[in-house]
């Protein structure tokens, strides 16, 4: 959520012995008008990401007003419009970021000016929170996600969102932005998630979102995303309904391969979500029952030589062991031979024959056959295995598909629409 005045501002961070108040002027998520959207992926629900283990996390099991843990959080402060010209004011105080005794972090809105403090627009009329691992704690890759209650009503802007460690030497959009869940409560039904970077920033976010048909305020939802290299997908309560690739930025940077720290933070106001009215009700609470960061495939490239399909159980294969360029790839029985051996090598499956998964004549087209090929820098022959399992063509945004979910000895491989179906489910052993 990127607001039009980033790049001119710079990342002021001072992180002390407890939980830190943290002046900053770099802006909260968001477009100073509503991001560029793509519609969002119709497909079956994939399964979840397999996560081989929690490396970080806050469960929020603190006592009833006592402040977020000083060792993973900061907390921002100030009144400046944050780039979106919102018109809360930042506190470090518990009566706007605290636990609430029952397991949640309360982040609440309040309609209020105790300490006079003074916004970009005049006297404040709101005090809110923010709260960052900047400095504590930046991951690269994995499954990222909180588990929350969004706060609701006119002008009330909830968000779990990442920026790029590096924004405070090359500022944004450079350092990127992966902003995992916001809502807006003027569309109180819905959820965004969007990507900004060089190129596609602000009101060119590229974004993507899923109507869940009721409020997210009425109840707690999941909001995560499985962030691989060259692949980052949302989800909601393990619902995948967007993704990005290095093929989506219209060839601008793509830079969500490095360091991200975490933000949670509740605004009141601002370009996207408009302005609280008569109908909005104050305090308002975004309750977060826990953060966590789990490591997938991603975290470290997977291992094993045989590509096995989660359909059929059946070995990617070379017809007959012939590794001449544009041999048609198909499914056999797994046998263990070297027509069913592949190697992980710079993005690329290779086999010991120095040729490698390729796509046909380079297309993206849908239904473009997949063969093999003397390997070279082509991008037709990079593929990323996702958390989920998807096997990913960068350059298409599309995923290895087995053809009329055929589950047969000598089924055919083509390039195909990510769907999230089990014919394009696979796992290396």
């Amino acid at each position: 959520m990127g607001g039009s005045t980033w790049a001119k501002r710079a990342l002021i961070i001072v992180v002390g012995l407890a939980a830190t108040a943290v002046t900053t002027t770099v802006p909260m998520p968001g477009a100073a008008a509503d991001p560029v959207s793509v519609a969002p992926t119709e497909a079956p629900a994939p399964a979840p990401a397999q996560r081989a283990a929690v490396v970080w996390s806050d469960e929020f099991d603190g006592p009833a007003g006592s402040p977020v843990d000083g060792g993973r959080w900061n907390l921002e402060t100030g009144g400046g419009g944050w780039g979106n010209n919102e018109h809360q004011y930042y506190t470090s105080s518990t009566s706007n970021v605290a636990h609430d005794g029952q397991g949640h972090l309360a982040i609440t809105a309040r309609r209020e000016n105790p300490g006079g403090y003074q916004c970009w627009y005049g006297s404040c009329q709101y005090t809110s929170a923010r709260i960052t691992t900047a400095g504590t704690y930046a991951p690269t890759f994995g499954r990222i996600e909180a588990r929350i209650k969004v706060a609701r009503g006119q002008g009330i802007w909830p968000a779990f969102w990442m920026l790029g460690q590096d924004i405070g030497s090359v500022g944004w959009p450079a350092s990127g932005e992966i902003d995992v869940m916001e809502n807006v409560g003027k569309d109180p039904n819905r959820v965004h998630g969007t990507v900004h970077g060089p190129g596609y920033s602000g009101g060119g976010g590229i974004t993507g979102s899923r109507d869940l048909g009721r409020a997210l305020a009425d109840d707690f939802h999941t909001f995560a995303v499985d962030w691989s290299p060259g692949l980052i997908r949302w989800l909601v309560d393990d619902q995948e309904y967007h993704r990005v690739t290095p093929a989506s930025t219209n060839g601008n940077p793509w830079v969500f391969d490095k360091p991200y720290f975490l933000i949670l933070n509740l605004a009141v106001g601002g370009n996207w979500p408009g302005y609280p009215d008569g109908s909005t009700q104050f305090p308002q609470q975004m309750l977060v029952d826990w953060v966590r960061v789990s490591s997938t495939d991603a975290t470290s490239p997977p291992s094993g030589n045989r590509v096995v399909s989660n359909l059929s159980g059946k070995c990617l294969d070379v017809p007959n062991g012939d590794f001449s360029d544009g041999v048609r790839l198909q499914m056999w029985g797994c046998n263990g031979s070297a027509a069913q051996r592949f190697e992980r090598v710079g993005g690329t499956l290779r086999t010991g024959n120095g040729t490698c998964v390729d796509i046909a004549g380079g297309g993206t087209g849908d239904g473009t056959p997949v063969q093999i090929a003397t390997c070279s820098s082509n991008p037709a022959q990079q593929w990323v295995l996702s958390g989920a399992g998807d096997l990913v063509n960068p350059q298409a945004d599309k995923c290895l598909d087995i053809v009329d979910w055929n589950p047969g000895d000598g089924a055919q491989l083509v390039l195909w629409p990510c769907t999230g179906g089990a014919n394009q489910k696979w796992r290396l052993e």
